[in-house]
């Protein structure tokens, strides 16, 4: 690569850390955000394009259509549900309207922070290197700053590591006697193994200071249409987050995915499949670089720690786009110990997978020598 290119790269690279999206209008292979590659099926995109003047055209439904087009889709019943703008137009009016004192985990995903005042927020650490949750702590911590929302991401962003159910229901059982509401993100709880006796969506009933929040972007592939949607079966919350939304916060592309979402059940879960597939060879593939320390995933991305005589985690990342046209996560900035030692790469295809691989192992290290 020349110096003009390589300065043109540096520069390309710099503007797509601010971005947030429109990455397909650049030529590079995205292994930061996390989307499946198998969802929705061609028929869909046939679907909107036959229709792209109605939809264009006209208003889409208001909110009580699209808590039943998600209620049949999951099969719960709609007063239970609120259908945003994406997940995130949902966190927004939580984190920064109702929620008093907000608890999270921290390294975790960052929205649920920012989109509160900083006052209001109480950071909970994951203790390295494990990361994971030990409920029984975040209980006593949410007790003692008297927060009355808990937030628990699972698998979380970026460790890509399920809570189990059974500490979940632990934790609510714990938070219930102290008025202290959880939410549950389960975004990304498709790809786990079993992932339906992972999730809580069908104890719903049983849990009144329960709410569920998933972001239909990541499993259903859709993030340009934002759809994400708040399932809990204590009416009164449900209508509060629901006052916070405009009355046609979904446009008619996003309507159309739920009206005809469930009649690709047998795809979208096929989809879900290979995406597990595609990421547990890529565990795998990247396990052989030598002192790099690879989480067991339970989501459709990886959460690395680099060797401490490899680069940081933003040169990581910037080389690997620079040189070899590919960009990952670094973690650097967030609320962790030794932030920029790693990185989350998402899995794509087996093929993809294995390039990253390689391009990592030439900057990181060597392959183990089986």
């Amino acid at each position: 690569m020349t110096g003009r290119n390589s300065a043109a790269r540096e520069q390309q690279f710099k503007a797509i850390e601010r971005q947030h999206g429109g990455y397909w209008r650049h030529d590079f292979i995205d292994h930061a955000y996390l989307y499946n590659l198998y969802f929705p099926p061609e028929r869909f995109f046939k679907q909107l394009t036959s229709q792209i003047h109605e939809l264009v055209l006209n208003y889409p439904v208001a909110q009580d259509v699209l808590a039943e087009l998600v209620g049949k889709l999951i099969n719960q019943p709609p007063q239970w549900i609120v259908v945003g703008n994406g997940a995130a137009e949902l966190i927004k009016i939580v984190s920064g309207h109702l929620a008093k004192k907000l608890i999270v985990p921290v390294p975790s995903f960052n929205e649920y922070a920012n989109a509160a005042p900083t006052e209001n927020i109480n950071e909970f650490a994951l203790d390295a290197p494990s990361f994971q949750l030990d409920v029984d702590k975040f209980a006593a911590e949410a007790l003692r700053c008297q927060a009355d929302v808990a937030v628990v991401v699972s698998p979380n962003n970026p460790t890509s590591l399920l809570v189990p159910k059974a500490d979940l229901i632990r934790l609510l059982d714990k938070l219930s006697a102290h008025n202290c509401r959880l939410i549950i993100d389960e975004s990304f709880i498709d790809f786990a193994e079993n992932f339906g006796g992972a999730s809580l969506e069908q104890d719903i009933a049983s849990y009144p200071n329960l709410a569920i929040f998933k972001s239909m972007s990541k499993a259903y592939g859709i993030c340009g249409l934002r759809i994400g949607y708040m399932l809990t079966a204590n009416a009164q919350f449900a209508e509060q987050v629901r006052q916070g939304l405009h009355i046609w916060n979904l446009n008619g592309f996003a309507e159309t995915l739920l009206v005809h979402a469930p009649e690709y059940k047998q795809e979208f879960l096929a989809s879900c499949d290979q995406v597990r597939a595609d990421r547990d060879q890529f565990y795998q593939d990247l396990c052989t670089i030598s002192g790099l320390k690879v989480y067991r995933p339970d989501a459709n991305y990886i959460f690395c720690r680099l060797p401490d005589h490899a680069p940081a985690g933003p040169e990581v990342a910037r080389r690997l786009f620079v040189e070899h046209n590919i960009y990952i996560k670094h973690c650097q900035g967030k609320t962790m110990s030794e932030s920029d030692r790693y990185i989350r790469i998402a899995s794509r295809t087996k093929t993809e997978n294995r390039v990253v691989t390689e391009a990592l192992t030439t900057i990181v290290g060597l392959k183990k020598i089986s």
